[in-house]
């Protein structure tokens, strides 16, 4: 058997908290392990988003585009999606009136933009998802969240230029 390396003090958290320690065996694959952390997650903010019609991606997706209008695609690259999800996750904001689609410098570009109704959307989900937030840090720890945080940004530092390369060998 092999043991996930973790801090100490998370060690002595989730024993305290009587978390299976099966939990800490490496895992056997990577993917499910995240994909069952993210659906975990995901469900809690969901749960606090519920109380002002929105779940949790429509929440990610509209702040992002807060952050002022741009292409789709760009759009994309930010998510780290694709197109076709990207459109298939902004049908229900343009069918809220919370984010346009309007023609870009090109027939094919669209450039997604935050409506008056999406700012105000934005800014009365804020509580909700504050409140998800906090709930997620007193259970996890601030330590736990900390370290998770900055092992994701330096997997995706690690991976998306993999992918990248990949993607340009698969078109070529």
């Amino acid at each position: 058997m092999h043991y996930i390396p973790l801090p100490f003090k998370i060690l002595i958290k989730l024993r305290r908290n009587d978390f299976p320690m099966t939990a800490l065996l490496a895992p056997g694959c990577t993917c499910f392990a995240l994909r069952r952390l993210t659906r975990t997650v995901t469900r809690l903010y969901d749960l606090h988003m519920a109380r002002v019609g929105l779940k949790t991606t429509q929440f990610s997706l509209l702040k992002r585009v807060a952050a002022g209008p741009m292409p789709m695609a760009q759009l994309a690259t930010q998510l780290s999606t694709d197109r076709t999800t990207l459109t298939r996750n902004l049908k229900p904001l343009l069918d809220a009136g919370w984010v346009t689609l309007t023609p870009g410098s090109d027939a094919r570009q669209r450039i997604v933009t935050l409506t008056n109704d999406g700012k105000a959307k934005i800014n009365g989900a804020n509580q909700a998802w504050r409140a998800a937030q906090s709930e997620l840090e007193r259970t996890l720890g601030p330590e736990l969240v900390k370290t998770l945080h900055g092992d994701t940004a330096s997997a995706m530092q690690l991976l998306t230029p993999l992918l990248e390369e990949k993607s340009h060998a698969h078109n070529d």
